[in-house]
């Protein structure tokens, strides 16, 4: 059997005590045993290592030839070992680590920033890494494990994702100040039929919800406008070239761009916004202490 198979972490320690302080009663008292559990100790090394590491006298050890050159040695496997200890420690208690999220440009703007202000004044040692990327990249990301999680809509029943809701967003109409639907307090699914529909391009966002909840009211959706960005979305119903359809948190992001929200009713609809990781893998310290803030703020900032 091989050397490293055999020695123990206890047998070096008790070599390195013994090298230092020449006494196994000294060594004894500073790791918390007894003299002769000691005593055992370094004859195991000795035997292990096949080699005499301290000649006996009658009042203390004197390291040999052997011990000199091991010591040296011994001492960084337990300095290394002490490191990676405390590395995990670092890790586990948030001092330090790493989360990656991906996330479309829309939904970590509108979404995390208070998280994140939030987690890098607490956890001040570890990085944020957001890789915001197309809806169509997002699945991709995680399945890859270039990010550690995702925050969007969740993914197919049956896949190789696990998702936990995060929150359940309503989705609103936006529209211009002077369109005809601005003047109301809600929105019937009912009222868009003929309207002229700016929405994402074929499976991106709250598309197929959109066009499912449509053609379950009878109506055709009038898409005119297709785009693949939240902004050229909102900046478009903006000026009035049709209206578009988005969650409530994206929906208020794109406010200031001079647009009206109003509550689409008959039927009320959600869009499930989720914290998506890859089955089988389990979320390091950093990410778990990250994915428990999103989800408090995400609760506290829910809509009225």
């Amino acid at each position: 059997m091989r050397i490293e198979n055999q020695l123990t972490l206890k047998q070096l320690r008790a070599f390195v005590a013994v090298y230092r302080l020449g006494r196994l009663a000294s060594a004894a008292q500073e790791l918390g045993v007894t003299q002769s559990a000691v005593s055992v100790l370094i004859k195991q090394t000795e035997e292990t290592l096949n080699i005499r590491l301290f000649d006996r006298t009658t009042r203390s050890l004197v390291p040999t030839k052997a011990a000199e050159d091991a010591f040296g040695i011994a001492e960084r496997i337990l300095q290394d070992v002490k490191t990676l200890g405390s590395n995990f420690r670092d890790l586990t208690e948030g001092r330090r680590g790493r989360v990656r999220i991906a996330a479309t440009p829309a939904t970590a703007a509108a979404l995390l920033p208070d998280t994140a202000r939030r987690f890098a004044r607490q956890y001040a040692n570890i990085g944020l890494v957001i890789i915001d990327c197309a809806p169509n990249q997002f699945l991709t990301h995680i399945q890859s494990e270039w990010v550690d999680l995702g925050i969007g809509t969740p993914p197919p029943e049956g896949s190789e994702f696990t998702a936990r809701t995060l929150r359940e967003d309503q989705v609103q109409l936006v529209c211009a100040h002077d369109h005809r639907l601005a003047s109301k307090d809600v929105v019937h699914w009912a009222d868009l039929k003929g309207e002229p529909l700016i929405v994402f391009r074929p499976g991106y966002g709250v598309r197929p919800l959109i066009e499912s909840t449509l053609l379950k009211a009878g109506i055709e959706p009038m898409i005119t406008h297709e785009v693949g960005f939240l902004s050229t979305a909102a900046w478009m119903a903006a000026s009035g070239l049709g209206v578009t359809i988005l969650p409530t948190a994206l929906a208020r992001f794109e406010a200031w761009r001079g647009v009206v929200l109003r509550p689409l009713v008959e039927p009320k609809v959600t869009r499930t916004i989720s914290l998506v990781t890859k089955k089988g893998r389990s979320l390091s310290p950093p990410c778990r202490l990250f994915a428990e803030m999103l989800a408090e703020d995400l609760r506290s900032n829910l809509p009225g």
